[in-house]
């Protein structure tokens, strides 16, 4: 695939205190999208606060195109209904990435994203280091909504005779 710059390893751990679409419950996965990439998690039945932790990994050829998130209830017999949304700004991350760093301690912080408008955070975002590498761990409030939270991970991998992210300007 020409034009990749790496990949993005996104962990879909859980969800909490999300929306109830069916009468006190959900039956809810993630959908992911990134430009025309498109993946899901499965199902976690009859729960308002699933556990998932599945891996999904995306190809990345532009920074700047977020990766949307949206959490959505399966129905039989009915169209599924949406439970929220939220965007993944991977410029944050992978300004760190570039970094190129190595041999940091465990856990070390090394960039800290607050919650703003132009971001679904909920809370402090760091990026670590984490086994020898570094990741975002993030929790995000869901849009379109009244309530609810997704909590993810993103990791990144240096593809071999791929551009990587050297030549990229934030």
């Amino acid at each position: 695939m020409e034009n990749i710059l790496g990949l993005i390893k996104l962990r879909i751990k859980k969800g909490s205190n999300l929306k109830a679409c069916d009468t006190r419950t959900s039956d809810p996965y993630v959908f992911v999208t990134m430009a025309e990439q498109q993946l899901r998690t499965s199902v976690a039945k009859d729960t308002l606060n699933p556990e998932w932790n599945e891996e999904l990994t995306l190809y990345v050829k532009d920074v700047n195109i977020p990766i949307l998130v949206t959490v959505t209830d399966k129905d039989t017999f009915t169209p599924d209904d949406n439970m929220g949304d939220a965007e993944i700004d991977l410029k944050p991350y992978l300004q760190c990435v570039k970094m190129e760093l190595r041999d940091l301690a465990e856990g070390h912080i090394v960039k800290q994203i607050q919650p703003d408008r132009t971001n679904c955070l909920a809370e402090d975002s760091n990026c670590i280091w984490k086994n020898d590498k570094l990741i975002q761990e993030m929790t995000l409030r869901l849009r379109n909504v009244k309530h609810g939270e997704i909590t993810v991970e993103i990791g990144w991998v240096t593809l071999p005779d791929s551009k990587g992210l050297s030549q990229v300007q934030f």
